[in-house]
């Protein structure tokens, strides 16, 4: 692992922000960081434990001592956390400077003086950004590459920082067909001001409650315990991840079958594979880089 002294806080690239910030204000990107900086006022040990638990049976491993795990995407820095106790050297990277912020708070909180964690502001369409960054053992990007406006060259962008004999693990949005172009008009007017979100909000966020209730009661399952264990999955909240899933855009979708032509053909095997079967929601891949 490396020696050099972890940075207490990550330098943020202006042009990156100016950039990020006229997306958010054209109605072409959701903010994503302010999102993940809400996240951090629920974050406790037991979700951090699941974020662990889930890396740990996705990659198939116990433990990441002496692996190197790039974080494209670190969002709330949750994953980059998990990766770091579990003995990695972490190299984490964001396109919203808020999120950059939200992974450098978990630095602070859980890592602070250590020297195996390193976050920077980056974006994943960038290449001389990627070819400063070498090659890792693991590289992860969950529910990322999609919501960057390029998708398929975002994958490929990734795929040279995965070191031969290693890891990709990345996780994207499934394709619905007719109900992805659906989700791709509500996603977009959420972005397009006040009353775009208000509106989809208003809209959405209760027939997603009253959906849940009426299955709660059909499968006589109590609604308060089905919302607490939320956190089971991957660690996560129900609330933020309600509008991270409306506001979400860019949006792009893929088939599971794209994905695995697309990885198999560039010398990667696939280890594991997760799907949502024709539900929203990612499908989650794990590829083995040739060695």
């Amino acid at each position: 692992m490396s020696t050099a002294p972890a940075a207490t806080t990550a330098r943020i690239d202006p042009s990156l922000r100016q950039a990020h910030a006229a997306e958010i204000d054209e109605g072409h990107r959701f903010a994503f960081g302010k999102n993940w900086a809400r996240f951090l006022e629920v974050l406790n040990d037991e979700r951090i434990a699941e974020a662990e638990r889930s890396l740990r049976t996705m990659l198939g491993v116990e433990t990441l001592q002496g692996r190197r795990f790039l974080d494209v995407g670190s969002g709330s820095g949750l994953f980059s956390l998990a990766a770091r106790r579990l003995g990695a050297e972490v190299h984490s990277f964001d396109y919203d400077a808020d999120s950059v912020a939200c992974t450098a708070e978990l630095r602070r909180r859980y890592d602070d003086g250590e020297a195996g964690w390193r976050v920077e502001h980056g974006s994943v369409l960038d290449p001389a950004y990627l070819r400063g960054l070498g090659q890792f053992d693991i590289v992860y990007s969950w529910g990322v590459l999609h919501h960057t406006g390029s998708m398929w060259q975002a994958i490929e962008n990734v795929l040279p920082l995965v070191a031969p004999g290693g890891q990709l693990f990345i996780a994207l949005y499934n394709d619905q067909g007719a109900w992805s172009k659906r989700w791709h008009a509500i996603k977009r007017t959420y972005c397009s001001g006040t009353p775009g979100r208000v509106l989809v909000s208003a809209t959405v966020i209760p027939y997603w409650v009253l959906r849940g209730l009426a299955a709660d009661l059909v499968w006589r399952r109590n609604p308060v315990s089905r919302y607490r264990e939320y956190s089971r999955t991957r660690g996560m909240s129900v609330t933020h991840d309600w509008f991270d899933w409306l506001g979400g855009f860019p949006f792009e979708v893929a088939r599971p079958e794209e994905v695995f032509e697309f990885l198999t053909s560039r010398g990667f095997r696939l280890e594991r594979l997760t799907t949502v079967g024709g539900a929203m929601g990612c499908n989650e891949f794990v590829a083995r880089r040739d060695g």
